[in-house]
Parts: structure tokens; C-alpha cells; sequence
């Protein structure tokens, strides 16, 4: 008999090798509220509720997503030019109101977390307030006021997180705090811990690894007086490398 190659039959054939897809970062924000009343700053972190899929347990910022409602709440004051423009770069497709839409994310996102509001009240109660959370700054007679923010960051989480974020670092001074509403950090909240806390004090927590590249990148804005010249990085992942860049 002739020698031949034998194939197996077509339903024994080798499944392909199915890699998990990579999850598209969404456009997320975050604020650093900080206090310099005394010689050392203090800054605000809350501990993740340990029942949560992403960084259950670490101590960060307060923070979160961009929702619709942030793109047609109503402001008082503007980022600065240097904050617009770095916060489109390097975006693909980025609108005209990305920067705006974040930064008005990070101080929804404080306030849901926190109850602290991030503005003024001396314009009165915003005209226009979106439904949902934007509707308590209302009540309260409080407008967001953008150009209390800096902008210190970037970076986007990993590949192969269960969540995938593309998070502006943004700070505000406490004076900024307008008003609180009480009862909203529990054992069953997402945060379910604040605390007031220095560079060295925040360092002995539990912190997610970007969180301390951040706070690194934070004690030379605040060294450096937050001046328009100094950089803000950009960081993320690239071939299992780590890269910071700069906008």
C-alpha cells in the first residue's frame, strides 16, 4: 500500500487558541482634594469596599467615569488653556468637551462618594443640573468651578483588569469644599473609609501601584506650586512595559 499522510477528520481538528478580548478603557476621572492649612499637606483617600471587583480594599482617590449628565451640567469658571489642551491630547477623536466632561465627572464622582461639593455658592444654585446627582448641587445652591482644578495625570490601567479606565488625575484645594452631605461613606458603600492623610502617612497604605506613581508625580506639582511650565505625565502599558510619557 502506498504510504500517504493520514489527516485526522475535520471534527478533530485543533481548536483555535481564543485570547480574552482587551477591554476598551473608558474616560474616567479623579480628584485629589488637598489641605495646606498645616506645614505638611494632607490629601483625601477612602479605602474600596472589599466586596468590589476592581481594587477591592486599596485606598485611592475618589473617582470614577464619565457620565452623560456631565456633559451639560452648568459651571462657574473654566480649566485653563494648559489643562484643555493636554486633556484632548493624544486622545483619537477627541470633542471639543472631553476636558470639560472630565473634569465635572471627578467632582460628581467626589460627591457620591464622599458628600463633600466642589464649588462655589456665590452665584447661586447652577441653572441647568442634569437628573441624578447633579441635582443634590442644586439643592445645596452650589456650582462646580472648574478653575479651581489642576490637572497633574494620566494613566490608563493595564490590560487583563477586570476594569479598564483611562483616568485624568485632577487636584483641588479643600477650600473649595462648599457644602457636605453627611451619611454617605458606610460599611456597604464603596467607600467605606475617608481619611485626611500626608505623603508619608499615605505610603504606609494600601495603595494600587498607579496611586503611588501619582503621588510621586503630586509632591513635585505641589513643590513646584502647580506652575503652568511643569509636566503632566502620561502613563500606561506597552509591550508588558511600563511608560511614562508626557503631554
Amino acid at each position: 500500500m502506498d504510504q500517504a499522510t493520514i489527516l485526522p477528520p475535520a471534527s478533530a481538528a485543533p481548536e483555535p487558541i481564543r485570547r480574552p478580548a482587551t477591554l476598551r478603557p473608558r474616560n474616567a476621572a479623579t480628584l485629589i482634594i488637598i489641605d495646606r492649612t498645616a506645614r505638611h499637606p494632607k490629601f483625601l483617600m477612602g479605602k474600596r469596599h472589599e466586596g468590589l471587583a476592581f481594587m477591592p480594599g486599596k485606598f485611592v482617590f475618589p473617582g470614577g467615569r464619565i457620565e452623560p449628565g456631565d456633559r451639560r451640567m452648568s459651571v462657574a469658571g473654566a480649566l485653563s488653556s494648559r489643562a484643555e489642551d493636554a486633556l484632548v491630547k493624544r486622545v483619537p477623536r477627541a470633542s471639543h468637551s472631553l476636558g470639560r466632561a472630565l473634569a465635572l465627572a471627578a467632582i460628581r464622582e467626589t460627591h457620591e462618594e464622599t458628600g463633600l461639593f466642589l464649588g462655589t455658592t456665590e452665584y447661586g444654585p447652577p441653572e441647568t443640573a442634569p437628573e441624578g446627582s447633579w441635582q443634590a448641587f442644586k439643592q445645596f445652591g452650589v456650582m462646580p468651578d472648574l478653575e479651581a482644578l489642576h490637572l497633574v495625570a494620566r494613566a490608563i490601567t493595564p490590560p487583563g483588569r477586570p476594569r479598564r479606565f483611562d483616568t485624568r488625575f485632577f487636584t483641588i484645594d479643600r477650600k473649595a469644599v462648599a457644602a457636605e452631605k453627611p451619611g454617605i461613606v458606610t460599611p456597604t458603600s464603596e467607600l467605606v473609609e475617608l481619611a485626611w492623610v500626608s505623603f508619608a502617612e499615605a505610603r504606609e497604605l494600601d495603595l494600587p501601584r498607579i496611586t503611588r506613581v501619582v503621588l510621586d508625580e503630586l509632591e513635585l506639582q505641589i513643590a513646584g506650586g502647580f506652575a503652568p511650565y511643569l509636566p503632566i505625565p502620561f502613563f500606561y502599558e506597552r509591550s508588558g512595559r511600563n511608560v511614562r510619557d508626557v503631554l
